[in-house]
């Protein structure tokens, strides 16, 4: 009987290892797994055993989680700027370049832009007051719907359409071709150097476009108003006058800062995470062409309000 029990118990190592052996095949790891999903939180099985699995983030996770990184950029990249500003070794060849280069993508169409809005202002609004027997308000129409709204909306879209997608397909392809991994490591700091002179240069920019749209609105629609509708010219000055001051003028360059620097947060943003090759270049800038446009839209109709509430249209 000892020597019995001696064998068996010899075996059952061998019988322990085969065990584990077919529990460590497919099926036996498709069987616990099947066997796993059995375990709840409310169930004291599933409270003692740690079986969470990760779950993807969902849309509204990956946005705010987007959202954060372009804030936090944008915060660095500003306290950078201001740095170096004030240490005098700003990168100012860098934003010159970035300057002119977006100047020279937003301007002309900025004026084609300009021009049918500041005629379709005139005409739709003429037409509405010349049915009431005001035409003279046509000028303080047409200024004010071109100065409050229209010229810093057109200035956000043209910046977040071509100057947007040129940034992000930049930095998207220095970033694929690893140039701003070799930066890293060779110790420059890709927001000090790539992103920081980009903000300056949009910020500069954009409020030279906005007075650049203003001002080729307003003479397009006062062309009109003359010429089409029979508008005095001292009239329609006039009233341009009485309702347009300088906190609306002030106000529209301030809406184009805001938009230029979200413009350009977005598109670095966008352009230093692509990933995938040319493809992942194209998919960031898309992104960031399509949340530039937003973020305008959303950020417009915020101060908007915000300015109607503390500083309400009135004459003279």
């Amino acid at each position: 009987m000892v020597a019995g029990h001696s064998r068996v118990a010899a075996a059952s190592p061998h019988a322990t290892a085969q065990q584990t052996e077919v529990d460590a095949s497919p099926a036996g790891v498709v069987g616990t797994a099947r066997d796993l999903r059995g375990f709840s939180p409310s169930t004291p099985e599933g409270r003692d055993a740690d079986l969470s699995i990760p779950r993807q983030p969902g849309a509204v996770a990956t946005g705010l989680s987007t959202f954060g990184r372009a804030a936090r950029m944008g915060a660095e990249a500003t306290r950078i700027g201001v740095t170096d500003l004030i240490r005098l070794r700003f990168q100012w060849r860098e934003t010159l370049t970035q300057a002119w280069f977006i100047i020279s993508v937003t301007a002309i169409p900025g004026i084609l832009m300009a021009i049918p809005f500041g005629v379709i202002v005139s005409a739709q609004v003429g037409n509405l007051v010349y049915q009431l027997g005001a035409n003279s308000l046509i000028g303080a129409a047409g200024g004010m719907g071109v100065i409050k709204q229209g010229a810093p909306v057109a200035t956000g879209l043209l910046l977040g359409g071509a100057g947007a997608a040129a940034i992000a397909a930049d930095l998207g392809a220095r970033t694929i071709r690893e140039e701003v991994d070799a930066m890293r490591v060779m110790g420059v700091d890709p927001v000090q150097r790539l992103v920081a002179p980009r903000i300056v240069a949009m910020v500069l920019v954009a409020p030279l476009l906005n007075i650049l749209i203003i001002a080729i609105g307003i003479a397009a629609g006062y062309i009109a108003a003359v010429a089409a509708l029979g508008v005095a010219p001292g009239s329609y000055w006039m009233s341009f006058g009485a309702f347009t001051s300088g906190v609306d003028v002030w106000v529209s360059l301030a809406k184009s800062v805001i938009f230029g620097f979200l413009v350009v947060v977005i598109a670095c943003q966008r352009g230093l995470e692509a990933r995938g090759g040319p493809r992942g270049v194209a998919d960031g800038v898309n992104a960031a062409v399509v949340l530039s446009v937003v973020a305008i839209l959303v950020v417009n109709t915020a101060i908007t309000q915000v300015v109607n509430m503390f500083y309400p249209m009135r004459m003279g």
